[in-house]
């Protein structure tokens, strides 16, 4: 069997996250890619394989909604690294804490003063038809002032090799359990490459997300109960809600588990009697939340626990309406919502946007749907969109319509060409596309995952990397800059 040989490998004119050049890698990449280079194809298959049998034997799984069923699948995974250099990584971490910041900001001051909006930087059209503001929140203050405690900002590089914010998930952000798995996994694989200690660490995220939900605790004390709340086996991400509630070694409960008593605490039903409950991580999106404030007719909620939240007993995590800034055309606004509430520049760029409520946005996308991305305000996971190279004049159409009877819920960004990483294909090493989604805490201090959640996507020339819809993942290397100086060792 021949080598790996990275004459071979072409990136098809993308920007490549390991070569930078045929046959040359970037620095940070270079141990890595000379350590392949020792390996031949059938080496590569079977350390693919032992990934794929390590998945298995671990449980990590995924769920498909497909045809009103839903198919349990082993989580899809690459064992080819993304490398990512410290120095640029330091970079997109303080642009990462700096926009969360502005985030949390923005949703206090939308469910207070609304002083952004009286300002006029912040459109009231937005505020008013924004699917996700929660009228139940206005002059709430959760502890700390803190609404979104964990963000899930999705990045893209370009060609030109800048890295772009290309959302932000506010809501009930995940992945984060498939990040630290796929560091487990390639661990057990590539053993080697990690005795160097040039890749940085995951595996303290936990105890950070433990230290934050317990920072948010209402009453003070060392010992605060917090519970992970779950919609139950059937959600997509239930493999993620059971992976951290054991991980922190706190209670995994679904909202039949909870009541809230005559005191406005909410308890939690133990063969021992009721426990009361401080700080609830919860992954039920808000509309189920409570059904005496929201939908009357839940049964993944528990009643009563707004006004719980409300009164200060329990702090809810991340807080309802933290969703009002998780808006693609809010997003559009969020460097000028740096700016008002930091007096900063942004230190990560925006993907340039066109907001379809803006008359000449307007005009430019309905002109050029065949080269933009179209994207609904509210849609997540990939869905809704319109990718404008490869629609049909049809779809195009549809999306004509569908943009002037709602403009403000439209917006579009131009089709970026997202780089590329090798991942193992049948053929063999291919170039896929891939993005990146690291997880940013906000507790007393804010804390970024080292590196985040690569997804890759497993179908040549396709942009489309979530797991939902056939994407895959690779574990993600942030690394140390000594080891660009160990040339071909």
């Amino acid at each position: 069997m021949s080598k790996i040989n990275w004459k071979n490998y072409s990136s098809q004119g993308f920007y490549d996250e390991l070569i930078q050049a045929p046959n040359v890698p970037h620095p940070a990449a270079r141990e890595l890619c000379n350590y392949l280079a020792q390996l031949d194809a059938s080496d590569l298959r079977q350390h693919q394989l032992a990934a794929e049998v390590a998945i298995q034997v671990m449980g990590i799984t995924f769920t498909v909604y497909s045809e009103g069923t839903q198919i349990d699948r082993a989580w899809p995974f690459d064992i080819l690294p993304r490398v990512i250099p410290l120095d640029e990584w330091k970079r997109t971490e303080a642009g990462l804490k700096q926009r969360v910041l502005a985030l949390n900001l923005l949703i206090d001051d939308l469910y207070q003063d609304q002083k952004i909006v009286k300002d006029g930087v912040f459109p009231q059209e937005i505020l008013a038809e924004s699917a996700n503001f929660r009228p139940q929140c206005v002059g709430i203050r959760p502890m700390h002032q803190t609404w979104a405690h964990i963000c899930g900002s999705d990045l893209v590089r370009d060609k030109d090799g800048t890295l772009y914010v290309l959302e932000d998930n506010l809501r009930v952000p995940s992945g984060v359990s498939y990040m630290l798995e796929n560091r487990n996994v390639t661990k057990r694989i590539l053993p080697d490459l990690f005795a160097t200690g040039n890749i940085q660490p995951v595996d303290d995220y936990c105890s950070q997300l433990y230290e934050m939900l317990a920072y948010m605790s209402p009453r003070p004390g060392d010992d605060p109960q917090i519970v992970v709340l779950t919609p139950g086996i059937y959600n997509s991400a239930y493999f993620e809600h059971s992976y951290l509630a054991q991980q922190m070694g706190v209670e995994l409960v679904e909202g039949r588990d909870l009541f809230v008593d005559d005191d406005d605490c909410v308890y939690m039903r133990m063969i021992d009697g009721p426990k009361r409950v401080d700080v609830i991580y919860r992954r039920v999106d808000d509309l189920f939340l409570d059904p005496e404030a929201f939908h009357p007719d839940s049964q993944l909620g528990v009643p009563g626990l707004m006004r719980a939240w409300r009164k200060g007993k329990v702090s809810l995590v991340n807080a309802p309406g933290a969703g009002v800034a998780d808006d693609k055309v809010v997003y559009a606004l969020v460097p000028e919502v740096i700016r008002y509430y930091l007096d900063q520049e942004p230190l990560l760029p925006n993907v340039p946007s066109y907001l379809c409520m803006k008359e000449d946005d307007r005009r430019y996308v309905l002109d050029n749907l065949d080269k933009l991305v179209v994207k609904p305000a509210n849609e997540s996971g990939g869905y809704g969109m319109l990718i404008g190279p490869q629609s049909t004049k049809a779809e195009q159409q549809k999306f004509a319509e569908l943009i002037q009877a709602n403009p403000r819920n439209y917006m579009a960004q131009p089709t970026l060409a997202l780089s590329t990483t090798p991942t193992l294909c049948e053929t063999g090493l291919e170039a896929r596309h891939v993005d990146l989604r690291p997880f940013i805490l906000s507790g007393e201090e804010t804390s970024v995952t080292t590196g985040g959640l690569t997804r890759v996507a497993l179908t040549a020339g396709s942009l489309v990397v979530n797991s939902s819809q056939g994407g895959g993942s690779k574990d993600t290397w942030i690394v140390g800059q000594d080891s660009t100086d160990q040339g071909g060792h």
